[in-house]
């Protein structure tokens, strides 16, 4: 018998993965195809062949907890990209108009839905602050893979974004606090909570940083990359149980741990290790969610639905602008930040879940207003686009033109900096037509003293480089200083325009490793050949014979080629780490034999 129910239970798990992930590629590959975005994708491959749908997949509400660790992961990336000197600089942004943000938002939808709707203060309150918060899921991806997410823009945006995601916890609090289920009543109050809260963080920092990094360490000189992936999970799963064994959210404790490990030398393995599993399972919170949602009550009131999307992005939109025109954002890249992030987010769905077994809403409610958040992500892929253009602030009296401006040539230089400057001057000594593209106006204004014509944009634009004539050019080279310009960014380019070879300025090698998979005509580490120069002079100084120099450097450059090739082979900047020159690891000693003294 309980070898029956065992082999049912997996022909079930088989049966019904197969129909979610078919589903889930084919929705997200079509709503992609039409800049709908994947999120959306997911969501409705789940509402079709859920119980409410086709009904080819049933127990939407057990996928959904296991779902929840992709946003606990998704925490934990977010806390990965700031160092907590960066989370200090930014304090004033996150706190304050972070702050400003939640509260405004939350507490004029939660009075348009008690004035507008039959619910409760209570009801309204449970669904009102759900709604302020929006979709970090849609949006940071879309910072990252345009390198907007250290511009000015990016970071005022990322600010309020992850203000929201912190504000999760006295959500929750608030929510616990107006339930009416005699369950609750024995949790623990609002200010223990509060109290466990700060020293469930205390207790993360401490152990990342005497516990966790020693581990990495270890881990690090071992060597296999495996265990990698084993560490990284397993610190956002310890993060996230010791949190909900304090009642406490769960996604805190992933961000607290992603912080901690920001400034960790192995911060970019951790990152490339646990990307995966919260692709996947991101993709399968959306699925559940999809599952989970009443489309017959949607079906009913579907004016009530749409209305209130509207009224929604609407409203969290000019607020937003507002607030961002009162921290001193232009009132362009206010309003596009408005629009950026106006939509409801996917902690809204979490919430109205708690709100439902709080018993303050009823099942149908939360249905309802899980499709208001919905419809309004459905905003999202269009808004972007629009919010693009209002990215940058026109510069005070002076007028920039665009590169719709400029005569076509065969070449497309975008940065023009101390780098962009000799890759053009050198094109341009031979003959070349080349078009200079900058979105800094300072260094615009300073070229134009040299009678150097440079165009204002984001050359990293799909629009702008169409207006500049990318599609006549024969080279796009990319020679500006963004560590954060990867693949994601460039393939779409590399792909609108097959006839242009693409260059770029890397950073470091680690840049270069995640620009591996694309077909380059050049990639160049910035400040390669000036270190070599340095080292070549460095030695002439110290005495060493023009000959032994000449020779160091042919093998340094040699040996550097091929640290490189097994870096990428393996895709970790640890491959190969032993042919790293080291005290007492000389090339002398290498022509020797490690073990002969010279």
């Amino acid at each position: 018998m309980e070898a029956h129910q065992a082999v049912s239970a997996t022909d079930i798990l088989l049966s019904e993965g197969v129909i979610l992930l078919g589903a889930a590629v084919l929705f997200v590959m079509l709503f992609r195809r039409f800049g709908l975005g994947a999120v959306l994708g997911y969501l409705v491959a789940g509402a079709l062949v859920g119980p409410q749908g086709l009904g080819l997949v049933g127990g939407g509400e057990s996928k959904l907890a296991i779902a929840e660790i992709g946003i606990v992961l998704l925490l934990f990336l977010v806390g990965l990209e700031l160092h907590p000197a960066r989370l200090w600089r930014l304090k004033r942004d996150i706190f304050a108009l972070g702050l400003a943000q939640v509260v405004l938002c939350g507490c004029i939808l939660t009075a348009i839905i008690f004035y507008s709707t039959g619910f409760s203060w209570g009801a309204a309150i449970a669904l009102g602050l759900p709604l302020a918060l929006s979709s970090t899921a849609q949006v940071l991806p879309g910072l990252k893979s345009s390198g907007r997410i250290n511009s000015p823009f990016g970071e005022k945006v990322f600010s309020i974004l992850l203000f929201q995601d912190l504000s999760i916890v006295p959500l929750i609090t608030i929510v616990a606090a107006l339930s009416r289920n005699p369950a609750d009543a024995g949790g623990p109050p609002g200010w223990m909570m509060a109290g466990y809260t700060i020293a469930a963080i205390a207790g993360l920092v401490l152990a990342g940083r005497f516990i966790l990094r020693p581990l990495l360490g270890l881990v690090g000189r071992m060597g296999e990359r495996e265990m990698f992936v084993v560490v990284g999970l397993f610190t956002v799963l310890a993060a996230a149980a010791l949190m909900h064994s304090l009642h406490l959210s769960t996604a805190l404790g992933a961000f607290v741990a992603g912080v901690m490990l920001a400034d960790s030398p192995y911060r970019h393995e951790i990152e490339a290790d646990v990307e995966p599993f919260r692709s996947i399972l991101l993709g399968l919170f959306f699925l559940a969610v999809g599952m989970v949602l009443d489309l017959r009550a949607v079906a009913a009131n579907p004016l009530f639905v749409l209305s209130m999307a509207v009224v929604l992005v609407a409203t969290k939109a000019a607020i937003i602008t507002g607030l961002a025109r009162l921290f001193g954002m232009e009132w362009r890249p206010a309003l596009g930040a408005g629009l950026l992030l106006s939509q409801g987010g996917e902690f809204g769905f979490v919430l109205f879940t708690q709100a439902q077994n709080a018993l303050l809403i009823a099942p149908e409610a939360a249905s309802l207003f899980a499709a208001i958040v919905t419809f309004s992500m459905a905003t999202t892929p269009f808004l972007m686009l629009f919010a693009r253009r209002f990215e940058f602030a026109k510069p005070k009296d002076q007028h920039l033109p665009g590169p719709e401006d400029a005569p076509r040539g065969s070449a497309i230089i975008v940065g023009y900096g101390r780098f962009g400057q000799t890759v053009a001057q050198m094109l341009m000594g031979h003959g070349f037509g080349v078009t200079l593209i900058d979105k800094k106006p300072a260094q615009i204004e300073v070229s134009s003293r040299f009678d150097m014509k440079v165009y204002y944009g984001d050359g990293t634009r799909m629009d702008l480089l169409h207006r500049a004539g990318a599609d006549e050019a024969r080279l796009i080279a990319f020679c500006i200083d963004d560590p954060s310009l990867d693949s994601r960014a460039l393939q779409p380019i590399a792909q609108a325009f097959p006839q242009a070879a693409l260059m770029v300025r890397a950073f470091d090698r680690r840049q270069v490793l995640e620009l591996q998979d694309m077909d380059l005509a050049g990639i160049v580490r910035e400040v390669y050949e000036s270190a070599i120069c340095m080292g070549v002079q460095a030695m002439q100084s110290l005495g060493v014979p023009d000959g032994e120099v000449e020779e160091v450097e042919r093998q340094y450059r040699q040996n550097d080629a091929q640290r490189m090739a097994l870096q990428t082979e393996h895709g970790s900047l640890l491959a190969a780490k032993d042919l790293m020159y080291r005290p007492g690891k000389s090339m002398r000693l290498l022509s020797r034999g490690d073990g002969e003294k010279a």
